[in-house]
């Protein structure tokens, strides 16, 4: 009678984890790339309160009203007259973009009814405005 040789059950038990490691990183890669930041301002907002706002996805264009009046996209200060040109260059380099105006609650309504007219000038439909909710 012979015996057939059984081979060890430890080996054949063992898992192979390097290519679920590969997509692991593959997938925390693609997470990392596709991710939009907004930059801040720089500016120190006061914002008004709302009782109805609501919480939007972060936007790709982002401009900071301050309560006399200055105007921030991408830290830096534009004049009122610049904004369409700038938001345009920031609409050709991410055609999808939204724009998030952040105003101070002190700031003319003026102002920002100026920005918000340029910002539809540069083609942009998805805009809102930044309001606090406590």
């Amino acid at each position: 009678m012979a015996r057939k040789k059984h081979s060890n059950m430890e080996e054949e038990a063992q898992i192979d984890m390097t290519p679920m490691l590969d997509i692991v990183f593959i997938m925390l890669i693609f997470f990392i790339v596709t991710t939009s930041f907004v930059k801040p301002s720089g500016l120190d907002y006061n914002k008004p309160k709302a009782s109805q706002a609501t919480s939007k996805p972060s936007a790709n264009i982002f401009i900071g009203i301050s309560k006399t009046g200055v105007i921030m996209m991408e830290n830096r200060q534009v004049d009122i007259e610049r904004v369409t040109a700038n938001v345009e260059r920031m609409l050709a380099e991410a055609p999808e973009a939204a724009v998030l105006i952040q105003a101070d609650k002190d700031t003319t309504h003026g102002l920002v009814v100026k920005v918000l007219d340029n910002v539809k000038a540069a083609g942009i439909d998805k805009i809102s405005v930044s309001a606090g909710n406590e």
